[in-house]
């Protein structure tokens, strides 16, 4: 059973109860975007794959993001009954939709890393005399 919410209108989407702002904080996370991005590159990757992969992650938030992206439907938990358990996780058809807006993102952070440190530089130094 599909349940279809009204889109919320320009003024609705920046108050607090709109349900749109639940899943931007989802998409938007940098390990959401982070673990999408490994699981567009591969059919299905382990746990330990995905945490060796991710440079800063905790075990504790890997688990918690891939169960929230679970939750929502944005990826697939598969669990193998052996010894050791072997547990796959993968993107689902609308977990791949997200791809396309996310390589977009990161295409975009590549095409401006240098302004936004050069900003940075420039903010810091002119606030540095200020502390």
């Amino acid at each position: 059973m599909e349940t279809t919410l009204p889109i919320p209108t320009d003024a609705e989407m920046y108050l607090g109860a709109c349900p749109m702002r639940t899943v931007l904080g989802r998409v938007a996370d940098k390990w959401t975007v982070l673990i999408v991005g490994l699981l567009a590159g591969a059919p299905v990757m382990r746990f330990n794959e995905l945490k060796r992969s991710i440079g800063g992650i905790s075990q504790k938030m890997l688990t918690q993001t891939l169960r929230d992206l679970e939750r929502d439907g944005l990826v697939e938990r598969k669990v193998y009954a052996e010894v050791p358990p072997r547990v796959e996780y993968a993107l689902t058809d609308v977990g791949r939709t997200l791809c396309g807006p996310i390589g977009e993102l990161a295409r975009w952070a590549n095409d401006h890393i240098a302004e936004v440190y050069a900003a940075q530089k420039a903010f810091d130094e002119r606030n540095a005399s200020n502390t």
